[in-house]
């Protein structure tokens, strides 16, 4: 008789060979109390397990479907909603009047936007204009909007403003108005032809993921605009989010004000399954630019992607700049 523990308290193995030929094997378990108790606990694991599975794919899932939301509100901005009302705005003698506009239904750059609103009210200040900062598209009717020299969209993202408006702005600018876009105001959440054609001049592809946030070298042009340039550096370093457009502005006929070397950044923005963002726009990577549109002026940064952006004196004057050769 042989024995083997194995979860049980023994077994019992008989082997009984008759005439030779016939062969019979018994097994005989006894089962103690501590035996029946370890079948149960490995019971319990099997439970515990399937559990963790379970977990496991509901955690997938989950994660799935945030990204996903993530991705449809970048994409498209959410929640989508309009506003009509017209706000009650009094207009100060004397002053040129701006409309700093930081509605976002996209991906909100809320430390630029914060830091922008201070940044806007001390320049306004220094050059006597008034600034209206509203996040209501209100104000986008034909009688308010012609009294603002300059519209700001100012990290504005998503659908903001409703058919109906977007076709006043689009007056506005036709008829001598100006348009100002920073940084997510050129993202492809907007879904706008007009916009994307007269304001950007190219359409947005990625920005890049590794890292998010590079240094590089921002170079002046050699651009006629004076008013634009003016106390401007030629050369300055910045460290951006620094958007990558499948087409160059200057191809449509915008003047470059500034660009980047964009064989100096690494612009991979792959992420998950989307694996056709691996691609820079080379060495002449603008990242400011503008151009007549009717008889306004259109003005567009790809720079403001944080506060940081805010605190440096190049990119301020250039907003300034560009204000001021609005008016």
């Amino acid at each position: 008789m042989l024995k083997f523990p194995f979860y049980v308290r023994w077994v019992s193995l008989k082997i009984n060979i008759r005439n030779g030929r016939d062969t019979f094997i018994s097994v005989k378990f006894d089962l103690s109390q501590n035996n029946k108790s370890t079948i149960k606990y490995l019971l319990d694991m099997k439970t515990w397990l399937r559990i963790f599975v379970f977990s496991v794919l509901l955690f997938i899932v989950l994660a799935g479907a945030l990204l996903a939301g993530f991705i449809y509100k970048v994409k498209n901005g959410f929640p989508v909603s309009y506003d009509t009302e017209i706000p009650d705005i009094h207009f100060p003698q004397n002053q040129p009047a701006i409309l700093l506009f930081s509605k976002a239904t996209g991906y909100r750059h809320g430390s630029s936007i914060e830091a922008s609103k201070i940044i806007f009210e001390n320049v306004a200040k220094r050059n006597n204009w008034f600034v209206y900062q509203t996040e209501e598209g209100g104000v986008f009717n034909a009688e308010q909007l012609a009294k603002f020299k300059v519209v700001i969209f100012n990290n504005s993202t998503g659908e903001v403003i409703n058919d109906e408006q977007k076709k006043v702005l689009e007056d506005y600018v036709i008829n001598g108005g100006s348009l100002i876009g920073v940084h997510g105001a050129g993202d492809d959440s907007h879904h706008w032809d007009w916009y994307q054609q007269n304001i950007l001049g190219a359409k947005f592809s990625h920005h890049p993921l590794s890292p998010q946030l590079q240094e590089a070298e921002v170079m002046m042009e050699a651009v006629r605009d004076t008013i634009l340039t003016k106390d401007l550096p030629v050369r300055w370093t910045h460290t951006d989010e620094w958007y990558v457009f499948f087409e160059n502005p200057r191809s449509k006929g915008f003047t470059i004000i500034y660009t980047i070397n964009g064989d100096k950044i690494i612009p991979d923005g792959n992420i998950l399954w989307l694996t056709d963002k691996n691609f820079g726009m080379g060495k002449d990577h603008p990242v400011a630019w503008y151009r007549l549109t009717g008889r306004g002026r259109t003005f567009y940064t790809s720079i403001g992607h944080d506060e940081a952006a805010w605190k440096q004196e190049p990119f301020v004057r250039l907003i300034e700049n560009a204000i001021k050769a609005s008016l």
